[in-house]
């Protein structure tokens, strides 16, 4: 089965559930997703990298170099308090969308 596309504001919704766990860099945030999702969800560069610059510009994370375990130099991001609230609030809608596109499919 092909890899679906993530609905718009999707991504930076996954984005911000990952950083709840802590810090990360970009390709942790990437293989994070990857993994939880069961190998469903590839999130590739050209998508990620702006949803982190976007998410920056929204002060929704803030970022700071630093060492990886494999001790390379990269870029880590952290969820701040703005982008907790922010989180919630998409979550709580994603919800209500999952159950209406639900109660819709259940329809007969």
């Amino acid at each position: 089965m092909e890899a679906p596309e993530l609905l718009p504001g999707t991504l930076d919704m996954l984005v911000l559930k990952t950083l709840t766990r802590g810090p990360n860099h970009g390709y942790g945030i990437a293989q994070h997703i990857r993994r939880v999702s069961r190998e469903a969800l590839r999130i590739g560069e050209g998508s990620l990298y702006p949803a982190l610059q976007r998410l920056l510009l929204k002060e929704w994370v803030s970022a700071q170099w630093d060492m990886t375990e494999t001790n390379r130099k990269a870029r880590f991001y952290r969820i701040t308090a703005v982008g907790r609230r922010q989180l919630a609030s998409e979550v709580k809608s994603f919800n209500f969308m999952v159950a209406a596109i639900g109660h819709v499919m259940e329809s007969s």
